[in-house]
């Protein structure tokens, strides 16, 4: 692999998109870096070691989040915006017959999904601005204040900053720009926690332990990552007005992880919900409004109730987001309507039916993959009782995907160079 890697390096085109991927990278740590004006980092601190939900949004954020940056919003409006985008194309025609549309399809749809970003980054602005007004990391202002609306800007510009240079990774620079962004704020905090860990930790059994974990961790999200099932499709010989197009096989790749990390974003925010909403009420002035207030943030933080409940969502939004964006009656007519079967099964309804029922199989397993990647956190922090160092499910599922994506793509322009490549 290191041979390899001085390959790559030795190649003028891939050294330059290696090193302007880097250079992106630097420029975006630096922004994490530079907070907002008068922000009170003591009670910034002691704001989020209270909420997890907001640990949650650092993560997309890359880690401007935590440091109320100018950047401090991230990608999560790009993320949401996509995430609607894509839900959308299932109940609006129009745009499902624009993202059937090729590239030009992609390229109006990429263009509406910026277009929502903007007022989702505004929205999320001002209520990340108003929760640090509350609990004091911010001094207080009115809306239309001078201070307040250029926070509001600041945090905009913040996210439409980093989905430009996202974009510009894509283009000229090597991988998905908007998960490497994801992917360096993640990376960047490993040494933060990995000494913290070692400060309060000196278990060399609990240590090795998690290394170990880790190890074996990894390799089950790049095995269940990469696995699919593929279904066989044969074409068979057709005649176009005087011309013959011979026929020939194919295959429908079916991924067992087929949604990603989309079905424990949406777990962890509806499951963090509730909570949230009832810790600002159980300070209320009204007492059964306090007390119902503190039992539902009592009822959240059972850690039997949060790890069940956490794992039953997971697998259900695993489910319904593999079947709101497969649908087997469409790529069966797409099958049929280019003369080609799979063998054994009838065309039109019983190929549908056929990959159904894989498809329901093979999610089966994905779920529950997806759902003990959730709760694995807690899990391995009460196994080998180290709490500060805790291996984020979702973070390994990005962070694996990014490098094994990199990969990908440089093995595959290694290739075009009669290189050796990194997948051996």
């Amino acid at each position: 692999m290191i041979d390899s890697v001085v390959t790559a390096l030795r190649a003028p085109d891939i050294r330059r998109k290696i090193l302007f991927t880097l250079g992106i990278l630097l420029i975006f740590r630096i922004l994490t870096n530079v907070p907002v004006p008068n922000v009170n980092q003591d009670q910034l601190a002691n704001l989020f070691k209270s909420n997890q939900l907001l640990g949650l949004l650092d993560l997309f954020s890359g880690g401007g989040l935590a440091t109320a940056s100018i950047v401090g919003m991230g990608v999560n409006p790009y993320i949401n915006a996509s995430i609607i985008m894509q839900l959308m194309q299932g109940v609006i025609p129009s745009l499902m017959e624009l993202s059937r549309e090729g590239e030009y399809g992609r390229n109006k749809l990429n263009q509406y999904t910026r277009l929502l970003t903007v007022p989702m980054a505004f929205a999320q602005g001002y209520g990340f601005t108003v929760l640090l007004q509350n609990a004091g990391v911010l001094p207080a202002a009115s809306f239309f204040s001078f201070q307040t609306l250029s926070l509001l800007l600041s945090f905009t510009a913040g996210t439409i900053l980093l989905m430009w240079l996202g974009e510009l990774i894509s283009e000229r620079g090597l991988g998905n720009g908007i998960s490497f962004i994801i992917f360096a704020g993640i990376v960047g905090r490993l040494p933060n926690t990995v000494e913290q860990t070692l400060q309060v930790q000196q278990n060399a059994i609990a240590l090795g332990s998690i290394a170990v974990i880790a190890v074996l961790v990894i390799a089950a999200i790049i095995f269940i990552q990469e696995g699919q099932r593929r279904i066989p499709v044969q074409y068979a010989k057709r005649v176009r007005g005087t011309r013959m197009y011979s026929g020939g096989s194919t295959f429908i790749p079916l991924r067992v992880n087929s949604a990603g990390v989309i079905p424990i974003i949406f777990a962890i925010s509806i499951l963090l919900l509730p909570s949230q909403i009832a810790q600002y009420f159980t300070t209320s002035d009204t007492e059964w409004l306090r007390n119902l207030s503190t039992a539902i943030v009592a009822f959240f933080q059972n850690p039997i109730f949060y790890n069940a409940t956490y794992f039953v969502l997971v697998v259900a939004f695993t489910f319904f987001y593999t079947a709101f964006t497969f649908v087997p009656n469409d790529v069966a007519d797409n099958i049929k309507r280019y003369g080609g079967f799979i063998p054994g099964i009838r065309p039109g309804r019983p190929t549908a039916e056929f990959l159904s029922r894989v498809v329901t199989r093979i999610t089966i397993a994905g779920a529950l993959f997806l759902g003990v990647v959730a709760v694995m956190p807690t899990l391995i922090g009460d196994i080998t009782s180290v709490q500060t160092l805790r291996l984020g499910g979702t973070s390994i599922l990005i962070v694996v995907g990014v490098v094994v994506e990199t990969m990908k793509q440089l093995e595959a322009q290694l290739l075009q160079r009669s290189y050796e490549g990194f997948i051996r």
